[in-house]
């Protein structure tokens, strides 16, 4: 067939008007609309075809001219073989280098439309490749095509057999393919050469075409030059004409593609570009890096004149044409064709034509015919006419079921990714054989002869960067992205190039979100679910096959080489013979990482990948100190002694903050010499970034599991990543700084529980010291970087919990710092205040640590002595420490925290006055005007935390325990000032002015109403301090003389705390001997009421009184029996001895002592009541109080007894005393 379609080297359009005045639109405008469908009804039944022109660089378009009758075709036209915008390829390829489709045609296609490769269209190929697929079972020519499986899609080029054999006698390559194509199909091969009727066809096709654009029909000379193209010996060139087939993994030496040429048609590729020659050694400086788009691919252009998104049926194809198409007039697009008036139309010549009038949607056809050159006449035919035509029927049916069947076949046998199949048919052959070329080339030597390796590569690199880049990309995409990357590094040879595998695991690594949280049901992830585009790399792929067995490998020829096979081509016109039911692979998932450090170990592995790519390509490698990656990196350590402790770190956070100001001007210092801008230096730096990131989340999980030991080491290799990459970066940005900030914030938090863990260290320093080997290797590369050691001060792990405080509070102290650079803080409010947060619990912690080391040295210190130098070096810090910390916490207004550190600081407060009430004499002891001063400020510290809380609401907790160390601090001062009054310095009256005062204040702050656990401690507190109070009121009383106002006022004061102290102790079930106390004075105060009266009356009612109080004691000795009964030898197991400020457990030395007290006090009570009655009675009688008197005389024979008899135990005495008491309250007192 005469065919003018033959693609080739695109010519530039004419610069001036075409003939005829038309003029032409600027260069790239579409010619069709932006998107023209068509439903065509043909041959009976109706075949859905829309074709949308993608792109295209034709120019308008013009009406043909007719050419006269007689016209000689053999006769050159004037404007002949110049190029033509309007015939663009089709024209001057026709003769010279007579190339057919380029090998790597759908890969230029696919560059331009990368969107729509792997997910939307199904095939991507030649208008010629689809038209010779769909041709098949009606031709007995051979068919070899390259097939290349990316996602979803096929990508279909021609496989030029002899092409590719002569390259191969030139070069030495695809030798392993021709051995194979000899052994196995045709073991006598040789370049067949073209015939002069061939050549000849070619040359009047080419000269009518001419005419058609000229409109001269006068025949006119050409240059000798020219005509010597006709000439058969054209096809000499054709095996060197042009780099068709480029060397093996050869780049060009040259990139100058405009980025923007991938932008889908927005920006068409200039109609001249030419395919360009390969170098001679390998050059990827110019590669695109990480998302950029700039290379032009190994030179693989896109040279259709159209791109057409063309769907037959429900197949959707990026096809492409170089189909001169003419319009205007009656005629507004058709196709022209040759044709030889004594040769009918054939079927194959039908289906050509009406296949490419489909997918470039043109109606017509017109048709010129000639006899041996001579034009006889023309005839226009309707595009769904030509399945109709004499000699040239055909079913559109039957071709849509060979397209579907097709198809099949291929996407259910071509499923590897990465893989070159080759599809083979043999001239006169009925079978139609797939092979796995890249499984065939594996076996050789060289597993690299494969020139479709690269593209492919290329390809599937750039599908992946382009789902990548999508906004809107969902996550159930990534196992589809993936899967592109693993097959595209799995393509490459590491040692040839480096930038695409590093770029390539960089990507791998960022699917990895390692900075969002996982979620805990992992059936709603979409990392989890299948992608419905990809398939398993991994999977052993199993031939399908359907109820009649066409897929079997058992082929006639028995070729166990084959994929898989169609016998008889025949089968392709069955409807739905090849269904396929792997269209879609659903076995590609993203690897679901059940936990953090999975997800992690992934893209570190990947990254290590990256650097150890980047680091081979480094050319100064030579000069570097050599050294073994598996070999671990010996860790530098100081002795703590010779680092100073905290103020060794003084320096070290100088040194630091120096190259944090350095940072921000830019400076920048590599050890392996790398170019700043350089390929290998932007991915370094991401690769390192990428890595301190996956620490940092690998040191967070650690934590979270309180690994200690190992959180230490994973943040110790983020930070040391990121040093490397400060060494790297002429300009950090703020979001690396913020990085950086939020690492040495977790550092912090790990030295401070390392500090708080000191029992396990052991365990944690094994972990901190283990590495693994990938750890190993990533520490090798960054150390061709950097010495690593610019955080060493805050990764150590010390042993001392000075230093690793110190070390905790200098990282939130640097994080801090590093905040204040480029207006941070402002920019990340919630890290800002975490750090503060931090700060301020770090200092409370570092306060306590003093305050608790200067109260060991004062309870270790003689009690003589005065307070040493060392204690008040640590009050000094232990105050700083904590003035800091209020102040990092009243910054961000955490008025919880900042009252709790004022509490702290009022506690270390009391410690100093503890410290000062130790000095002197304990015998001639008062309370000194140190302890009285430092209880004061005391005081301020808790009422400053008050008032910071405002109210309780805030924080009812922290309210409560401010409350009742502000009571215990008024308490102690009163207590103390009590114990040891003044009296050299006061009066006694002012002392207990100030006494009371205190105990009242106290009483104040104590929370004794208030339901809370600490409620029985408050309970126990105010009925102390009523006791205290009644007590020094009694001794007021008894000291007294003079003025009675006052001493009666003491009086009634001494009797109202001695009854809210007894009614406060009835509540308590756990302090019988306090309240028995506090009743044993109440009887003392009767007593000596009773020693100032006169009248018996008067004395009988104090007395009466006084006995009804012995009465209310029972309560206390049920209690003490029953303490006594559970636990008669010593106190109950698990009890301490008594704190301070709580109830004692029981005393069996004090119960004995008040025990005798008591009875000794209810016998003198009892013979006083006796006497007195007995005096009433002989004045008087009174039936009332001689029953008293009966059974008072009665109780006081059995007391006689009970104390005289010497073997009775305590508890028998504790019963005596209750059955007695029991009599007594039944009959024993006057009312």
């Amino acid at each position: 067939m005469g065919d003018p379609k033959e693609a080739g080297a695109e010519a530039p359009p004419l610069g001036a008007a075409a003939r005829g005045g038309l003029t032409l639109l600027p260069q790239g405008e579409s010619e069709e609309p932006a998107a023209q469908g068509s439903a065509l009804l043909l041959g009976g039944g109706e075949v859905k075809s829309r074709a949308v022109v993608k792109y295209s660089s034709a120019p308008p378009r013009t009406a043909f001219a007719r050419l006269e009758e007689k016209t000689d075709l053999k006769l050159p036209p004037a404007n002949w073989l110049r190029e033509s915008a309007t015939l663009g390829p089709a024209g001057t390829t026709v003769l010279g280098s007579s190339r057919k489709s380029k090998p790597f045609s759908s890969f230029g296609m696919a560059y331009d439309f990368i969107d729509s490769v792997g997910n939307d269209v199904d095939v991507v190929s030649d208008s010629e490749n689809i038209k010779k697929l769909l041709k098949i079972p009606y031709s007995k020519s051979h068919v070899s095509m390259a097939v290349h499986r990316i996602g979803r899609t096929l990508l279909l080029d021609e496989l030029d057999i002899q092409e590719l054999f002569m390259r191969s006698s030139q070069t030495g390559d695809w030798t392993w393919l021709k051995e194979f194509y000899q052994r196995l199909i045709d073991q006598k091969w040789q370049r067949k050469k073209k015939s002069k009727e061939h050549w000849y066809q070619k040359a009047i096709l080419s000269k009518f075409l001419y005419y058609s654009i000229n409109g001269d029909g006068a025949a006119q000379p050409v240059p000798s030059a020219a005509e010597q193209q006709e000439s058969p010996s054209a096809d000499q060139t054709s095996g060197s004409g042009g780099a068709s087939w480029p060397a093996p993994f050869e780049m060009p030496s040259s990139v100058s593609e405009d980025p923007s040429a991938s932008s889908q048609g927005s920006e068409p590729l200039e109609p001249s570009c030419m395919v360009g020659h390969v170098a001679s050694a390998p050059k990827e400086q110019n590669l695109t890096t990480l998302f950029n788009d700039g290379e032009n691919s190994q030179g693989l252009k896109n040279d259709f004149v159209r791109n057409i998104l063309w769907t037959f049926e429900d197949i959707h194809m990026l096809v492409g044409s170089n189909m001169p198409i003419f319009g205007g007039g009656r005629y507004p697009a058709v196709s022209l064709r040759l044709r030889d008036n004594n040769k009918p139309i054939n079927v194959l010549t039908g289906i050509d034509y009406w296949l490419d009038n489909l997918i470039c949607n043109v109606p017509e056809l017109v048709m010129c015919f000639h006899v041996n050159g001579i034009v006889q006449k023309y005839e226009m035919i309707k595009t769904e006419e030509i399945p109709n035509l004499e000699n040239s029927n055909f079913s559109t049916k039957v071709i849509k079921d060979i397209a579907q069947n097709i198809l099949s076949f291929l996407k259910s046998n071509c499923t590897k990714e990465g893989h070159t199949y080759w599809l083979f048919k043999a001239s006169g052959s009925d079978v139609v054989k797939l092979y796995d070329l890249t499984t065939l080339c594996e076996e050789t030597e060289d597993k690299y002869q494969n020139p479709f390796t690269m593209p492919v590569a290329i390809l599937l690199y750039k599908v992946a960067c382009n789902m990548m880049m999508k906004k809107n990309q969902n996550k159930k995409h990534y196992g589809t992205i993936r899967t592109l990357l693993l097959n595209c590094v799995r393509l490459l040879d590491k040692s040839r190039h480096p930038q695409i595998i590093a770029s390539a695991n960089y990507m791998l690594s960022e699917l990895f979100q390692l900075d969002e949280p996982k979620k805990e049901d992992s059936s709603e992830s979409p990392l989890n679910e299948n992608s419905d585009e990809s398939y398993s790399e991994e999977e052993e792929e199993m031939p399908d096959s359907d109820e009649n067995g066409s897929y079997s490998s058992s082929d006639p020829s028995h070729d166990n080489k084959a994929v898989a096979i169609i016998k008889s081509v025949g089968e392709l016109s069955v409807p739905e013979k090849y269904k396929s039911i792997h269209q879609i692979r659903p076995s590609c998932a993203f690897p679901v990482c059940h936990d953090t450090e999975e997800r992690c170990r992934l893209v570190l592995s990947y990254v290590l990948e990256g650097l150890k790519s980047v680091d081979s390509s480094i050319k100064k490698e030579s000069d570097l100190p050599a050294a073994d990656p598996s070999t671990p990196i010996p860790l530098k350590y100081e002795d703590e002694s010779s680092r100073g402790g905290p103020e060794g770190l003084e320096k070290q956070m100088a040194l630091f903050l120096d190259k944090m100001g350095s940072l921000q001007k830019g400076n920048y210092s590599s050890q392996s010499g790398m170019i700043p801008g350089s390929w290998q230096h932007k991915m370094k730096l991401q690769l390192i970034l990428k890595s301190s990131k996956a620490y940092y989340v690998l040191s967070d999980a650690a934590m979270s599991l309180q690994k200690y030991g190992r959180a230490l080491r994973y943040i110790k290799l983020a930070l040391q990543s990121h040093d490397t990459y400060c060494c790297l970066c002429t300009n950090v940005l703020s979001e690396v700084l913020l990085f950086l900030s939020q690492y040495l914030t977790l550092c912090g938090d790990i030295q401070l529980m390392l500090a708080q863990n000191a029992s396990n260290r052991a365990a944690h320093l094994e972990e901190f010291h283990y590495q693994t080997k990938e750890d190993q290797e990533i520490l090798h590369s960054l150390h061709r970087e950097s010495s690593c050691q610019g955080f060493a001060w805050a990764t150590d792990l010390s042993t001392d919990l000075e230093s690793q405080l110190s070390v905790s509070c200098k990282c939130y102290e640097a994080a801090n710092e590093i905040l204040q650079f480029s207006d941070l803080k402002n920019q990340n409010p919630e890290h800002y205040v975490q750090v503060l947060k931090r700060m301020g619990n770090i200092r409370n912690e570092i306060g306590v640590f003093y305050m608790n080391q200067a109260a060991a040295l004062q309870s270790e210190r003689v009690v003589s002595k005065s307070v040493s130098a060392a204690e008040q070096q640590l009050w000094k810090k232990s105050f700083s420490c904590f003035e800091k910390g209020i102040h990092n916490f009243e910054s961000i207004g955490d008025a919880t925290n900042a009252a709790l550190l004022l509490c702290n600081t009022g506690r270390l407060m009391r410690i100093c006055a503890q410290a000062h009430c130790g000095a002197g004499d304990e015998f001639k002891r008062e309370f000194s005007p140190e302890e009285g001063l430092y209880y004061n400020k005391a005081v301020d510290y808790y009422l400053k935390a008050l008032r910071s809380l405002g109210t309780r609401d805030i924080h009812p907790a922290v309210w409560d325990s401010v409350h009742w160390e502000l009571s215990t601090t008024y308490f102690t001062m009163a207590t103390l000032q009590q114990d040891y009054a003044p009296l050299s310095r006061k009066a006694q009256e002012q002392i207990e002015k100030e006494v009371s005062e205190a105990m009242m204040k106290s009483l104040k702050y104590c929370d004794a109403d208030l339901p809370s656990a600490r409620q029985p401690l408050c309970q126990y507190r105010a009925a102390t301090i009523h006791h205290r109070l009644a007590s020094m009121y009694h001794s007021c009383l008894r000291n007294q003389v003079g003025d009675e106002h006052l001493r009666k006022q003491h009086r009634v004061l001494a009797d109202l705390h001695y009854s809210k102290a007894v009614k406060l102790f009835q509540l308590l079930k756990d302090a019988p001997c306090e309240l028995l106390r506090v009743q044993l004075e109440r009887v003392a105060f009767a007593e000596f009421q009773m020693a100032g009266q006169n009248s018996n009356v008067g004395k009988l009612k104090t007395l009466s009184g006084a006995l009804d109080i012995m009465v209310r004691t029972e309560h206390a000795f049920q209690l003490l029996r029953k303490e006594l009964v559970e636990d008669p030898e010593q106190p109950k197991s698990g009890e301490t001895a008594p704190a301070a400020d709580s109830s004692p457990s029981l005393n069996r030395e004090e119960v004995i002592k008040l025990l005798g007290i008591f009875e000794s006090r209810l016998s003198f009570l009892l013979l006083q009541s006796i006497k007195l009655l007995s005096s009433t009675k002989k004045k008087t009688s009174n039936v009332e109080e001689d029953v008293v008197l009966k059974t008072n005389k009665h109780i006081y024979s059995q007391l006689l007894r009970a104390t005289a008899s010497k073997g009775a135990t305590l508890v028998e005495r504790v019963d005596v005393v209750i059955h007695l008491l029991e009599q007594l309250a039944r009959g024993g007192t006057v009312q």
